[in-house]
């Protein structure tokens, strides 16, 4: 089957201050969820779904989805805090998103084949599109991926950064350690990282059947966090307890491309050179879609 990218999409971006999915960072304008939509196009993906809160349907049905009518299938799935499974309801005061993992999960009614998971507001290179498309094309079942990234190719210059380092047994994920703080001069010889670690950056494959882990570990979180207006229940760690319980099988897919995002304000100008620097070699059209 064709497989589907799922865009997570219900973020402010805190440290940002702002609508970060739609700011524009390329020569014509273009967002980072455009390029992100262009790769996963040239890659072979069919549809594109996009995670969102309701309040922001308005910004995104005007300015994001007209660029890709004709292009590629588009639709809208909302994260909403009521959404829970059976039994549940939100606590009184709950006002914070319940976080990535309930997010996928959100998304349950909406897609029937593979698809992909990525942040609206992450660059992740063509060729890890790609790399994930040929993976979806042949998985069944438990059996999922994951595009972790080089440390050294995911930092930022404006302030430290919190990754998920992976580690893996024969390809086959086992764990991920969520290691908090890490800036440029962690990285290197003899320091605390080597620079060659391989990292979550949210880059996921799955088939439908997530779908039922996600809802077992959703109520699992409920019924022992719900009360804590802060929780939230991840992705990765969702994602980790089902390995550790027999019920996933994910393969990491090491990739060489250099991710980049903007996680501080600061690193707009970084993005916006690297994108430009892009387009001149041809990587890309200007405009992306003309």
């Amino acid at each position: 089957m064709v497989p589907t990218l799922l865009v997570l999409a219900a973020g402010m971006g805190s440290r940002y201050g702002g609508l970060k999915q739609i700011e524009p960072v390329g020569p014509a304008g273009e967002t980072m969820l455009d390029y992100a939509v262009f790769d996963a196009i040239r890659a072979g993906f069919g549809r594109v779904v996009f995670i969102i809160r309701r309040e922001f349907e308005e910004a995104f049905a005007s300015t994001v989805i007209p660029k890709y009518a004709g292009r590629i299938a588009t639709d809208f799935v909302y994260q909403s805090l009521d959404d829970l499974p059976g039994g549940h309801a939100v606590p009184a005061g709950r006002e914070k998103p319940w976080g990535t993992g309930h997010a996928v999960w959100c998304a349950r009614s909406a897609i029937t084949g593979p698809f992909a998971v990525i942040n609206a507001d992450d660059f992740y290179g063509a060729s890890s599109y790609q790399s994930l498309s040929r993976f979806l094309g042949n998985a069944k079942g438990p059996d999922y991926a994951i595009v972790g990234f080089r440390l050294a190719n995911t930092l930022s210059e404006s302030g430290a950064v919190s990754r998920g380092v992976c580690r893996d047994e024969g390809g086959r994920l086992t764990s991920i350690r969520e290691e908090t703080s890490i800036t440029r001069p962690d990285v290197g010889f003899g320091r605390r990282f080597s620079g060659s670690e391989i990292v979550s950056m949210n880059f996921w494959g799955f088939t439908p059947a997530i779908f039922d882990g996600l809802g077992d570990g959703l109520r699992a979180f409920l019924a022992d966090r719900a009360m804590d207006p802060k929780s939230e229940f991840y992705l990765p760690v969702a994602v980790s307890d089902l390995i550790h319980a027999g019920r996933a099988n994910v393969t990491v897919i090491p990739s060489e491309d250099t991710w980049f995002g903007i996680t501080y304000r600061e690193d707009r100008p970084r993005v916006v050179a690297a994108i430009a620097g892009l387009v001149r070699r041809g990587s890309y059209p200007q405009p992306l879609f003309g």
